[in-house]
């Protein structure tokens, strides 16, 4: 798979975004981050699964996984997954990729590259979510090894635009929470 690779889940209005699971073993999930996976019409991992038998784990508990591979997963895992991908769910346009030079800028020039609305990334282990004038940048954080930020993953939904607003395409609304379901950040576009 190619960096402009689309991947097109039309039906999708639930999406979970992980990221940085890091483990040997098995996906690390459980409570209510666990029941968000398997919940989700979509899960988007931005990469850093260490180990297939990580990302093979995680695989299992989803409806439909996308991902990309990050800087500290294995050959195996590197093989299977490309460095950034472009995913389409419930209408509305992810641009996915575990890290990019630049910080901010630069991951809102590899969005505005793709047309996307939101990237998702990783790497910092910091839930975040900034709005740019293109796109929204949201790095759900490590939901299993937080490395001294807050444990976090991200659960978003889609909706039609209203009629009565400005909004011509879906709507999409979320949050970041940590795994005990305590809220991070709302995340509105």
């Amino acid at each position: 798979m190619t960096d402009t690779d689309t991947d097109t889940e039309s039906s999708a209005t639930t999406i979970t975004v992980l990221s940085d699971t890091h483990s040997a073993d098995g996906h690390e999930l459980d409570g209510d981050v666990l029941r968000a996976v398997r919940n989700a019409d979509v899960v988007i991992h931005a990469g850093d699964f260490t180990s297939s038998a990580a990302f093979e784990a995680l695989q299992d508990e989803c409806a439909a996984l996308f991902a990309v591979h990050g800087n500290a997963d294995s050959a195996a895992v590197r093989d299977r997954l490309p460095a950034a991908r472009v995913v389409e769910a419930g209408g509305v346009r992810f641009a996915v990729t575990h890290r990019r030079d630049g910080g901010e800028t630069g991951l809102a020039m590899f969005g505005r590259s793709r047309d996307a609305d939101v990237v998702v990334s990783g790497h910092t282990h910091r839930p975040t979510a900034v709005r740019t004038d293109d796109c929204l940048l949201l790095n759900p954080g490590s939901y299993a090894q937080p490395r001294g930020h807050r444990p976090g993953y991200a659960v978003l939904e889609t909706a039609d635009g209203d009629s009565d607003s400005d909004t011509d395409g879906p709507t999409l609304t979320g949050e970041i929470r940590e795994p005990t379901g305590e809220l991070v950040e709302s995340v509105v576009v």
